[in-house]
């Protein structure tokens, strides 16, 4: 009976291992999916590893997690995430070229969904 040549399998996994590894060490660094051109300013960096991403961009539309949501739902959304863990922080993205007013009322829902922990996110200088 003729013997069976057999793959080797060693390449081909090396390559799985490359391509996943690959993977897992760029997803953290893409930026969010949501078009804001934000403002310049200098502040420390800081690193939370609990936090949500409240983008708003230059319409005044709000996302959060890349997920476009109203104002008066985004309240009870935080509000049942910080029920569920009070240290998670919020990363807000606001446009350079929104309106100050849109910020403010953003803020507000923050305070009365009892947000403590957030971060108004910009570019470095």
């Amino acid at each position: 009976m003729p013997r069976l040549s057999e793959i080797q399998m060693t390449s081909l996994m090396d390559l799985s291992f490359l391509l996943l590894i690959t993977f897992i060490i760029t997803y953290p660094t893409l930026e969010q999916g949501i078009n804001v051109k934000l403002p310049r300013g200098t502040a420390e960096t800081i690193e939370h590893l609990k936090s949500q991403t409240l983008a708003i961009d230059a319409q005044g539309a709000v996302f959060l997690n890349n997920r476009r949501i109203s104002l008066d739902a985004l309240e009870g959304e935080l509000a049942a995430i910080i029920g569920k863990d009070p240290q998670t922080a919020v990363l807000v993205r606001g446009d350079e070229r929104l309106d100050y007013g849109q910020i403010v009322k953003v803020l507000r829902v923050l305070h009365r969904a009892r947000v403590t922990r957030m971060a108004l996110v910009t570019e470095p200088e």
